[in-house]
């Protein structure tokens, strides 16, 4: 069986002094400063492990340059490789701040506005950095040790580490930073305390500290003690450990699309009755659902069932799961036609549904029996980032910011081939006539997304153009092409 095909994600995080300032890295000169009140792409730092040595990390900006301290304790940040003076190593404190200790010369980096140096010999306030964390904050929770991943278990009301796939909308954890710490919400909304229950209220039992160990993450919690998978199934509360161990250390990893496909003829796809795909079925089960990986260059798709196969074309355009590795024959077309699908094959035809609900790629053009309905099922909980910024409810208006640094959590509703978009006051998005969304709706309004590129989507609204943000921050209904505005990573 394949791997999962999740990477860890890549550590990006913003740096906040004890004025409560983000490090940040200036586009002229390569200047660094302790300036910026929020985090934005300047103030996004992504962390990089030496190969040789773990303890050792180097800092890279959104400039593509490297941190670096010389031996006077002046602080740059044009290097464009890992050179010596670039070696830094983390410090963690009690209260899950950093201090970021020069490798090659033993001196901590702190300080405030435009005044930063590398040179303190001794920790004061000014040398600690609390970390807030710059990825997509739902991700998939995989135990470095079980190498199994965590999931919501509904019928013992805990989170179990014991799944081999992350599958299905139980696995997608989402987490929530307050007050320089992090709380772990299950896809029903609820938050995990430390002894393993889960509360519909944060508190000081739900919230953790980060800490980073060999490039894997450790949840430290209230007490000073670490969560880790108890038991036979795992279940994840916080153990006796005041020290993280292989057991406390897990990565996060990108929670791919999961998807239901619904033919012309009302049925499911479904791999129930054996390796042919069949739209045969009435229930969504594991069966019906498919993880899409789209391919970052060709932006072709994958579809990978829960036994970890994909779908691949065979003898005669039939469309078999029995694929265990990646090739041409696995790679499908997607063409976004409003409410419905087509899914081209390798041979250059379209999937249809035969009367037996079998599924071919024969049909030179898209009809009926060539459209499906394609149905997002495990992003519940709609967290959407664009190229500046969080989607959040604008302070003094109904209408949306796309360009802030905390994120309002949405909840996605599917019907009848569109998706109703609702606030956490119970409240509809839509499109104004001056071309705003509004976030005040009384009644749903239907949009349709288009998942076009590996971990982004688009979102059209019933007049058929995009949502984008624009150059004020403001979040628009009213794009005409797809632009780098345009697109949203959930």
């Amino acid at each position: 069986m394949p791997a999962n095909g999740n990477r860890p994600l890549k550590l990006q995080f913003g740096l906040i002094n004890h004025e409560g300032r983000y490090l940040t890295a200036e586009t002229f000169g390569f200047k660094v400063n302790a300036s910026a009140p929020s985090l934005k792409k300047k103030q996004i730092w992504t962390l990089e492990q030496d190969s040789q040595d773990t303890q050792v990390v180097y800092l890279r900006s959104h400039l593509g340059r490297y941190l670096a301290s010389d031996k006077d304790g002046k602080v740059t940040c044009e290097a464009d490789g890992h050179n010596s003076d670039c070696r830094f190593l983390i410090v963690a404190q009690s209260d899950g701040r950093w201090a970021l200790q020069s490798e090659q010369h033993l001196r901590f980096f702190g300080g405030s506005r435009d005044y930063l140096s590398c040179f303190a010999q001794i920790l004061t306030d000014a040398e600690l950095w609390a970390v807030h964390l710059a990825l997509h904050p739902q991700a998939n929770l995989l135990s470095v040790a079980r190498k199994r991943y965590a999931h919501l278990s509904k019928e013992d009301g805990e989170i179990a580490v014991d799944l081999n796939i992350p599958w299905g909308v139980a696995a997608l954890l989402t987490l929530v930073y307050l007050d320089g710490k992090y709380c772990l919400k299950t896809c029903d909304s609820r938050f995990l305390s430390n002894d393993g229950k889960l509360l519909t209220q944060s508190g000081r039992a739900t919230a953790y500290t980060l800490e980073l160990k060999c490039g894997k993450l450790a949840f430290k919690d209230c007490e000073g003690k670490y969560l880790s998978p108890m038991g036979p199934t795992g279940t994840l509360r916080s153990g006796r450990c005041s020290k993280p161990g292989k057991d406390e250390l897990f990565d996060l990893e990108e929670s791919h699309p999961q998807v239901v496909l619904m033919a012309a003829n009302g049925r499911y796809v479904s791999i129930r009755q054996g390796v042919s795909l069949a739209a045969n079925q009435e229930d969504e089960t594991d069966m019906e659902t498919f993880q899409m990986e789209i391919d970052k260059e060709t932006r072709k798709c994958t579809f990978r069932t829960s036994q970890g196969n994909y779908w691949a074309l065979v003898a005669h355009g039939g469309i078999q799961s029995t694929a265990t590795e990646l090739s041409a024959n696995t790679m499908f077309a997607v063409e976004w036609l409003g409410h419905k699908v087509a899914l081209k094959a390798n041979n250059g035809k379209y999937i249809c549904i035969k009367k037996n609900g079998q599924l071919l790629a024969v049909s030179d053009s898209i009809g009926e029996d060539e459209q499906l309905t394609l149905k997002l099922i495990n992003r519940p909980m709609l967290i959407l980032r664009g190229e500046n910024g969080f989607i959040c409810h604008h302070k003094n208006s109904n209408t949306l910011d796309a360009s802030r640094s905390v994120y309002d959590i949405f909840t996605l509703q599917f019907s009848n081939g569109v998706y109703h978009i609702k606030g956490v006051d119970g409240q509809f998005w839509y499109v104004n006539s001056a071309g705003l969304v509004c976030s005040d709706g009384e009644t749903p309004e239907g949009f349709t997304l288009e998942l076009l590129e590996h971990g982004r989507l688009a979102i059209r609204g019933k007049n058929g153009k995009y949502l984008r943000g624009d150059q004020g921050g403001t979040l628009k209904g009213d794009g005409l092409s797809l632009s780098s505005s345009a697109l949203w990573e959930y």
